[in-house]
């Protein structure tokens, strides 16, 4: 099994932090969000994973760093790490086929701007399985339009009619990925385009013409991390799943506590030194910060920041701040000083 990851976009809907870190790469619960999606898949597939494309934008912005990180990350899976560049911002399909050489045999693939909680087992029947949640208003989100067998016959986006209330999550499982690398090189040679873009739904719609099985695959939870706020949810229900799992150590071992009241779920790095502060529920705090005299709760803070006389609710703080202030529900990027 293969895993591809296109994630070359720039994530400006998440800025100040994406400016100088890609989206993919900004951690939720003391991990980066790419990394969470990838071993949360890896968990619903339950074989092994032989290889991990990584699709990446202009080098300059996804430089050597992010390479070693994501290499990390397929050694930690037992997987080989490959990694390609999308030199253009043309699409979801576009992005898929600049891996060309990882496209064979069975592969996954998934867009590094979600997360997800699944337990379904992955049909065997199926050509391909569109992962999908249940949702209450399916007019806002691409859906999928079911027959009497439950095959998907159709996607259709933003329905102004009910389809289905199953919203596409934005990650396919593909029993022979060749198929589709061959579907998107028709799309490419015969330049369709929708927005101006080469889309995965045209190859996905020419293999549902060829008579392809395609199923869903329904998860429990979709997370988004395309802003701040909604990545501070993220975040939240991210910690809550992980305490209640047990799997992960969320506290280090090396917390400096002094005079200071931690309430769970939290996410604490490596050397993090509390003075006079309550911290929780839903903070994740990265390796080597500092916070003195605040209250902080429902936040995410970066690395190697430092916190004085706050009360924080719903903000989120990059590496290397310097903060100390009566504001509340802020968003600093990195080296950012408010004092």
């Amino acid at each position: 099994m293969k895993i591809i990851v296109p994630m070359a976009g720039r994530g400006s809907r998440l800025r100040p932090h994406s400016l100088t870190v890609p989206k993919p790469l900004i951690p939720v619960a003391g991990q980066p969000i790419v990394h969470r999606l990838v071993k949360d898949i890896a968990k619903v597939l339950k074989q092994p994973i032989e290889e991990i494309a990584f699709v990446l934008g202009d080098p300059a912005w996804f430089g050597d760093d992010v390479v070693k990180s994501l290499e990390h990350l397929a050694k930690s899976l037992g997987a080989k790490a490959s990694i390609y560049r999308q030199d253009q911002p043309l699409g979801t399909g576009h992005a898929i086929m600049c891996a060309e050489p990882s496209l064979t045999g069975p592969a996954v693939v998934a867009y590094a701007d979600t997360l997800i909680r699944a337990t379904f087992n992955l049909d065997a029947e199926a050509d391909s399985v569109i992962w999908t949640k249940e949702v209450k208003n399916p007019e806002a989100y691409g859906v999928v339009k079911l027959n009497e067998k439950n095959h998907i016959t159709e996607l259709v986006e933003k329905p102004t009619h009910f389809v289905s209330n199953q919203a596409v999550i934005g990650i396919y499982y593909f029993k022979d990925i060749s198929v589709l690398k061959d579907k998107l090189q028709e799309v490419l040679d015969e330049n369709i385009m929708n927005g101006g873009e080469y889309q995965i739904n045209d190859g996905i719609k020419r293999m549902m013409a060829d008579g392809r099985v395609f199923k869903t695959g329904t998860v429990d939870e979709w997370m988004d991390c395309g802003n701040k706020n909604v990545t501070l949810e993220t975040n939240a229900k991210i910690l809550g799943f992980l305490k209640a799992d047990g799997e992960e150590q969320l506290i280090s071992a090396s917390l400096q506590n002094n005079n200071s009241t931690v309430i769970e779920p939290c996410f604490i790095g490596e050397n993090v030194v509390l003075h006079n502060t309550t911290l929780g529920p839903n903070v994740s705090v990265g390796d080597g910060c500092v916070i003195e005299n605040s209250e902080v709760k429902n936040s995410l803070i970066q690395t190697h920041s430092i916190i004085k006389n706050a009360n924080l609710d719903q903000a989120m703080i990059g590496n290397h701040v310097r903060y100390d202030g009566e504001f509340k529900a802020v968003s600093l990027g990195d080296y950012s000083v408010l004092e």
